[in-house]
């Protein structure tokens, strides 16, 4: 894929140009490392590293234009383009350089603190289903088909999102699902990408160390609902499905521009669940809507996963498929890696990993263990390091409330110190401890994992809540493998 510089400064024209403007751009990027012959490298500046001062190094390796917002010297036969704002100029040129590859594929963008991981993967079983090839962008991998290719954020930087959308689009791709991270809508990532359904799972606190309010983080969410209903859209049918529990539902309302599906518990909802069962084994309810009555019997757990299910059908309702094809995807439907997944090795009690990462995460998983606990819920968790500081006592306080025996432990401590982190989450474990219980602070995970796993008694639940399908931890400036499915595995089997 190819296009002349001259085609894509047409896209800027308020740009100064210094040096010569007919090459061919054979890529775009905007890191240094991922330079190659004929690429058009894009200096960012970031928190911590600035772009601009990697430009001699890009063109060495084969960066024939850069765009800058900088004064800075241009290496000998290279092409400067400044611009005001790089990283705007980036989301207006990249979407262009891949041919819109959105347009090609109907979208669809699922927002929301927790739930997406789990939804996005629902969606896809009903739409694989239904007959369609399916790719998938998520926090866990990107699947084109059933091609797994490794995946750095929730949602990838505008130029792997674009390529990859390409990728899909020249594989002949029907249905696109990606989450979509409140990160990504406010820098921008899903620039030129346009969505046919937006899904919002639910809001609660997370990420106020980069979005500093509620509102904020709020309103960052809800630029998915607006833009639903753009004027230059090339696609018609668009969708949004909400949860319509949700506290911020209201407020997102506000923002959609196109029709509007609601789901949740609440009568007037366009999907409605009723008769809920919550089991150890699974969940059974009735959905309602205007297809009138689906009774359901899911092999996954949780009232929160009702509200997944519940938001997959008001996708799947909006974009025609039947009821006979999503009741048959749902009811085969397991686990998701990482979310609410059992451990088993034989022993004679529950270990389930799950992702909950938030309060509110953390909060579901345990009132879901509550509800089919025979005995004692064993809690190991941690809060990860350089991230909202303000929801660690929180969760210590929801762990020692629902919790019988707590642990506390490292998550990803990043570049923070392990033994700060816990200080702040054990304020939360005091503030929530009530008849005596007792907790512990164990730094390394590993063995906060088999002090929990070797307390545990017939007919416990050990939940080992925070890092689900993550397979390492990060610490300070290394990274090592860790999978805490793995880790608790092989403490079990070391145990006999």
């Amino acid at each position: 894929m190819s296009k002349s510089l001259h085609e894509l400064l047409a896209l800027l024209p308020e740009a100064q140009v210094l040096g010569e403007a007919g090459q061919k751009i054979e890529g775009i990027t905007a890191d240094s490392r991922k330079v190659g012959p004929g690429t058009l490298f894009v200096c960012l500046t970031g928190a911590r590293v600035d772009g601009h001062n990697f430009i001699v190094e890009a063109h060495k390796l084969g960066a024939t234009a850069a765009v800058v917002e900088k004064d800075v010297p241009a290496p000998e036969g290279m092409t400067l383009i400044k611009v005001t704002d790089s990283r705007e100029a980036m989301q207006v040129i990249v979407p262009f350089f891949y041919d819109y590859p959105g347009r090609k594929m109907r979208m669809i963008g699922v927002t929301g603190t927790n739930g997406k991981t789990t939804t996005t993967h629902l969606i896809r079983s009903i739409f694989m289903e239904a007959g369609y090839k399916v790719g998938l962008i998520g926090t866990i991998h990107i699947l084109i088909g059933d091609r797994m290719l490794p995946v750095q954020n929730t949602t990838p930087d505008v130029v792997d999102l674009q390529s990859t959308l390409a990728e899909m689009a020249a594989e002949g791709i029907d249905y696109v699902i990606m989450e979509v991270s409140s990160h990504a809508l406010e820098l921008g990532r899903t620039a030129g990408c346009e969505f046919d359904v937006g899904v919002f799972t639910n809001l609660t606190q997370d990420h106020l160390d980069f979005h500093i309010t509620f509102d904020k983080y709020r309103d960052a969410k809800a630029k998915l609902f607006s833009q639903l209903g753009d004027a230059h859209a090339v696609k018609a049918g668009k969708h949004a499905v909400i949860n319509l529990d949700d506290a911020s539902a209201v407020q997102l309302l506000q923002h959609c521009t196109c029709p509007v599906i609601t789901y949740g518990t609440a009568e007037q909802s366009t999907i409605r669940a009723q008769e809920v069962s919550v089991k150890a084994e699974g969940v059974q309810f009735t959905v309602t809507g205007p297809f009138g009555h689906m009774p359901l019997q899911l092999k996954i757990t949780g009232m929160f996963n009702v509200y997944n299910t519940l938001a997959a059908i008001g996708t799947a309702r909006a974009e025609g498929i039947s009821t006979a094809i999503i009741n048959k995807a749902l009811e085969e439907f397991r686990t998701v890696s990482g979310r609410f997944e059992l451990v088993d090795e034989g022993q004679p009690y529950a270990v389930i990993v799950d992702y909950a990462h938030t309060p509110d995460g953390l909060e579901n998983i345990l009132k879901t263990a509550r509800q089919f606990a025979e005995k004692r819920i064993i809690v190991v968790f941690g809060c990860g390091g350089d991230r909202d500081k303000t929801k660690r006592p929180i969760m210590g306080r929801l762990a020692a409330q629902y919790g019988d025996v707590v642990i506390a432990t490292s998550d990803n401590p990043r570049t923070e110190d392990p033994v700060a982190i816990l200080a702040d989450v054990e304020a939360g474990i005091k503030q929530g401890l009530k008849n005596g219980k007792g907790y512990e602070v164990i730094i390394d995970r590993k063995q906060a994992i088999a002090k929990a796993l070797q307390v545990a008694q017939p007919r416990d639940i050990v939940i080992i809540a925070g890092k689900g399908h993550e397979t390492y931890q990060i610490l300070k400036d290394k990274t090592i493998d860790f999978d805490d499915r793995e880790v608790a595995r092989s403490v079990i089997r070391e145990m006999r």
